[in-house]
């Protein structure tokens, strides 16, 4: 094994031959030479080369969704999950190794690494300490033209899985809400376990698809009638996966007359019912806070930067969603600000939940580029007849 890394550990339940074969079946998926565990006398051992960190943790995600939900699995989920995630932990307690192609390479990492920049590295070694050691490539790959300016119909996760790596400039996006709202081809009584895990397999194909150095901006309100702080969820997700928190933004949307208006415990103490009249812009970059494009590009004014920039924006809601069919919009104001604060003229702009396509209809309007992505056919129509009525 003079070309592979081990690391030895046990499991404290008994591991089948079936199960050893399931979690080398996902072990398969990895790049070569393919890593692969083999029992030992002490217990296990697993041997590995080059290592796909993000593909791992998608594996044991759905694994862990799989065993939550199905009740005809006899536990080889749960073993199998359970054996890759003891895997992963141990493997993120080895601090050295090399990064090639997206990929974390533990066997003679030393003979091809760089070392370009190394002291203004280990400088900012203070910054973002949470997003260090990533395994984000530098290179930007083209959007190609079919993909260009579309509005696609279909499944976010599948389509953006069509997409090439690091191809896109900013996303900006607002989740379904998960409590009463309809949305066409969506059942909002699943549990909020498999909501999350959908949308976090949805952020990672995302993050896989921003350039370096992109933003993604995700307009979220924290779902108080369940108690769910989304807002944090969704931030602790992104600075799990070695993003850079850049920033929050509060949209003040100055509506007091807001649809949920209990008081909770009345006059008491007992359990007060807290009312929001804002919603959260949660920004975080990839791999760096610094976006490349040329200032020519920039077409932000001077008095709409020093507005801008201070985090708190007081803007109305979204005054037509009757006329546009859909229950949760967020007006073209909103979106206007972060195109324009977050990204360059010519620049791709993508929304995975794109709705009725207030995102890219703004980004039409601006002089970017952008995608679309909804699942509802009658929601993909409105929004593009939305870019009909944007075009100069």
């Amino acid at each position: 094994m003079a070309d592979y890394k081990s690391i030895h550990f046990t499991i404290d339940f008994e591991v089948s031959g079936k199960v050893l074969d399931v979690v080398n079946d996902y072990l398969a998926q990895q790049p070569e030479p393919r890593p692969f565990v083999e029992p030992n006398s002490a217990g296990y051992v697993f041997y590995f080369h080059t290592l796909d960190i993000r593909l791992l943790q998608r594996n044991i995600e759905a694994l862990t969704a799989q065993d939550l939900f199905s009740s005809n699995d006899s536990g080889t989920s749960s073993k199998t999950g359970q054996i890759l995630k003891t895997i992963y932990e141990e493997v993120s307690k080895i601090g050295s190794y090399g990064v090639k192609s997206g990929k974390r390479q533990y066997v003679d990492f030393n003979i091809e690494r760089k070392v370009q920049n190394r002291k203004g590295k280990e400088k900012n070694r203070s910054q973002y300490y949470y997003a260090q050691d990533n395994d984000f490539s530098e290179t930007s790959n083209p959007l190609p033209s079919e993909m260009t300016n579309r509005i696609v119909c279909g499944d976010s996760l599948e389509v953006l899985k069509t997409l090439p790596d690091n191809s896109i400039d900013l996303i900006f996006t607002s989740p379904p809400y998960n409590f009463g709202l309809e949305y066409d081809s969506q059942d909002d009584a699943h549990k909020w376990e498999l909501y999350f895990n959908k949308l976090f397999a949805i952020f990672d194909e995302c993050i896989r698809v921003l350039k370096f150095g992109g933003r993604i901006a995700v307009n979220i309100q924290p779902l108080f009638s369940d108690y769910i702080p989304s807002h944090h969820m969704i931030s602790n997700f992104f600075i799990s996966r070695r993003m850079i928190w850049k920033g929050e933004i509060l949209w003040e949307k100055n509506n007091y007359n807001c649809k949920y208006t209990a008081w909770g415990s009345w006059k008491s103490p007992s359990n007060p019912y807290l009312k929001y009249t804002w919603e959260f812009i949660e920004i975080f970059a990839k791999g760096t806070l610094k976006k490349v494009g040329d200032a020519q590009n920039a077409d932000i004014t001077p008095e709409e930067f020093k507005e801008w920039v201070v985090a708190k924006w007081s803007i109305a809601p979204e005054r037509k969603m009757k006329e546009f069919g859909h229950p949760a919009m967020f007006p073209e104001k909103l979106a206007e600000r972060v195109i324009k604060l977050f990204s360059f003229v010519g620049d791709v702009v993508l929304d995975p939940f794109n709705g009725v396509g207030t995102t890219t209809a703004v980004a039409q309007k601006l002089g970017r580029r952008f995608v679309g992505i909804d699942i509802s056919q009658e929601y993909c129509d409105i929004a593009q007849k939305r870019l009909k009525s944007t075009l100069f």
